[in-house]
């Protein structure tokens, strides 16, 4: 899809270059494509660029994928294989060209409507970061949904619980929640309908199938015979904030322009999965949201476990622009209800009068500082020659260098105003 605009800078220079790279890979190793904004690119450049782009498609087409499916799923148990090399469902006629690899036999209904654990997570950090919910994480999520009235989820790279609703919505003829996955991971296709799945780049607002898969978003966006929609999204935590705050506002827009009245004035329900230490980058974009202290958890995330204490648990947070009252907690794992703040809180956070608020954005319990007055962490120490709390152990060597890219000070680098990114 289009790739993004970014500003090469100088320490202390507001002026810089621009120039275009990829939007979802921010490895070079992954992706080398780069060119400055002012550049002039030539014929033969991009004819090479045109040969490398359709030599790097996908075999198969989502529809061809389709149809493979209902042939793999007819196929006896003994002969249903899975190539995890090539991460593929082979039908016996392929089975010579991959001899030399190694498969899964015996493939299940069940393994069929639960991807996410047949298929390797994409798990480089700057790309693809493909962390799936623990069950434990999902189920919390479903039961939310369902309990608020929610009977559509946009599922934007959450396939873990896309195809738990998926699973559920074929046991369960009571169950009536619908999800679309939107999502970069082209294998899914293999598994979902096109009315299940979208190849989607959240980074840029990419449909991958054109036209004919933004329509079927925006009518799966349509809120016809009652059925709320809300959108769930889980990005790789090494992305811009900027860039996907850009595209998740292209959906809710999608969202408003399905002629329901009243929606010109609201912003679509959303649940956006993040860590806490983002909150101040993402209430800039979205003023209206607040960060519940719920902790997402991950089975394929050394560190990202609920349970753990102190620094080793997850940082990871729900903000939402839901009540935030309305997100019960479960008091089985420790959260309780402040009536002061109207929301559930985990059982560290205490309130503190002072600020009027349960203060905590890790599950320790912060404390109050009259100098910078507001509330810290409780391993950090007010520091009289830097003029605020931080760490006992630090370098309080003063600097008249600010910004990294303005030098001016107030701010750091991340929210400096000079930085560029569409």
């Amino acid at each position: 899809g289009p790739a993004l605009l970014f500003v090469k800078t100088s320490q202390g220079k507001e002026e810089g270059r621009r120039f275009y790279a990829c939007s979802a890979c921010r490895d070079r190793k992954d992706c080398n494509f780069f060119q400055w904004e002012d550049e002039k690119v030539s014929e033969t450049r991009l004819a090479a660029r045109e040969e490398y782009n359709r030599n790097h498609q996908p075999f198969f087409t989502h529809r061809q994928n389709v149809d493979r499916y209902k042939n793999f799923v007819l196929l006896p148990l003994s002969k249903r294989r899975f190539c995890q090399e090539c991460q593929q469902l082979l039908l016996p006629a392929e089975w010579e060209k991959h001899s030399d690899h190694q498969f899964l036999c015996d493939i299940t209904t069940a393994q069929l409507k639960s991807p996410s654990q047949l298929l390797y997570p994409l798990e480089n950090k700057k790309t693809n970061a493909q962390y799936l919910f623990a069950d434990r994480s999902c189920q919390f999520l479903l039961n939310l949904l369902f309990g608020l009235g929610f009977r559509r989820v946009l599922s934007v790279g959450t396939p873990r619980l896309h195809e738990m609703i998926q699973s559920k919505a074929s046991e369960e003829e009571e169950f009536s929640v619908r999800s679309l996955l939107l999502d970069i991971d082209f294998r899914y296709s293999q598994f979902y309908t096109e009315d299940e799945f979208c190849h989607y780049n959240m980074f840029n607002h990419h449909f991958f199938g054109g036209e004919a898969a933004r329509e079927t978003c925006r009518k799966f966006l349509y809120e016809e015979n009652g059925e709320r929609v809300i959108m769930v999204a889980d990005p790789p935590f090494g992305g811009l904030v900027e860039a996907l705050a850009s595209s998740f506002k292209k959906l809710m827009a999608m969202w408003r322009e399905t002629e329901k009245e009243g929606h010109d004035s609201r912003e679509m329900p959303m649940l956006w999965i993040f860590p806490y230490f983002f909150e101040s980058r993402i209430l800039d974009f979205f003023p209206s949201f607040s960060m519940m202290d719920y902790q997402v958890d991950y089975d394929n995330h050394a560190l990202y476990k609920h349970g753990k204490t102190g620094r080793r648990q997850s940082p990871v947070r729900i903000f939402t622009n839901l009540t935030p009252s309305m997100i019960v907690l479960p008091e089985e794992e420790g959260y309780r209800f402040c009536t002061a703040c109207q929301r559930y809180v985990s059982s560290g956070n205490q309130h503190c009068e002072i600020c009027n608020s349960c203060t905590s954005k890790d599950g320790r319990r912060w404390k109050h500082c009259v100098l910078c007055k507001k509330c810290v962490k409780p391993s950090w120490f007010h520091c009289n020659n830097c003029n605020c709390c931080t760490l006992e152990k630090h370098s309080c060597e003063k600097t008249d260098i600010g910004c990294f890219v303005c030098g001016k000070a107030g701010h750091k680098r991340s929210a400096c105003p000079s930085l560029s990114c569409t």
